[in-house]
């Protein structure tokens, strides 16, 4: 397999990935097994090309909450408790690096965090299902929920194959949205700066390690434009997807990806 087509195989996986709750992480490791293992650069980019897919879709939204700010009780109240998520994700992400507390990213360790995940994602969507039944639809973002979904991220970061997209959206549907687009809206709206700040600070580390040196610039940009295109469509179908549908499809999914990678690559591979 050439190195274009893989490239344009690793864009197209990350962008379909990325906001799916499924682990796009996960994905990447497997995959590169079979591809070839890529440059950080590489990394950073087709993540880079998801993050602005997420941006265009919710371009609207941004605008709003930008231009309400100052004027708009409920925009500068959403906003506030984004900048409190993010701030969370930051602080105890900079902690956890600094501590080195990280799985190593082994086809292992992310197979089990897929199976579990799995079956936490069944047991969530069941306790949310029942508690919106209780208390009915709930849309509005509380102080709670902010502070949880930034230590969701944190947590989604330590261990590959957990998603972060699906840590985000499930902490905010048990504890305080009913509402599936609403959590998901916030879950994705937070990670823009969470993701951007992430590839900044990779970025940063590659440059200063001079890995920016002998990259396929070719391969990087079609991965980069598929990333992008493909997550956009991803994206949007979700958000159309969840007006009706639960994520318990991809929770099943999830398990069985999970317990066929336990069973076909070696243990610690």
């Amino acid at each position: 397999m050439t190195d274009f087509l893989a490239a344009l195989l690793l864009g197209l996986i990350e962008g379909v990935t990325e906001f799916l709750p499924v682990s796009s992480t996960g994905h990447l490791l497997v995959a590169e097994r079979w591809l070839g293992h890529r440059s950080d650069l590489f990394n950073i980019a087709i993540q880079a090309g998801a993050i602005l897919a997420v941006v265009l879709i919710y371009r609207q939204r941004l605008w709003q909450l930008l231009v309400g700010f100052a004027t708009q009780r409920d925009s500068r109240d959403y906003a506030l408790k984004l900048g409190v998520a993010f701030l969370v994700t930051a602080v105890l992400g900079l902690v956890v690096k600094k501590l080195g507390f990280e799985l190593p990213e082994t086809v292992t360790p992310v197979a089990w965090a897929l199976v579990l995940g799995g079956v936490w994602m069944l047991l969530a969507e069941w306790a949310a299902a029942r508690r919106a039944r209780v208390l009915g639809e709930r849309a509005r973002v509380t102080w709670t929920v902010a502070l949880l979904v930034g230590v969701a991220q944190v947590v989604a970061g330590v261990f590959p194959g957990t998603s972060r997209s699906a840590a985000t959206i499930f902490v905010a549907l048990l504890f305080g949205v009913t509402d599936r687009v609403a959590a998901t809206e916030f879950a994705f709206l937070v990670g823009i700066p969470t993701m951007f700040a992430a590839t900044a600070y990779e970025l940063l580390d590659v440059y200063k390690s001079g890995g920016l040196a002998g990259e396929d610039w070719t391969a990087l940009a079609v991965a980069f434009v598929v990333a992008t295109l493909t997550a956009f469509v991803s994206v949007k179908w979700l958000l159309r997807y969840i007006q009706a549908h639960r994520f318990t499809p991809f929770a099943f999914y999830r398990i069985a990806l999970g317990a066929a990678l336990l069973l076909w690559i070696p243990a610690g591979a």
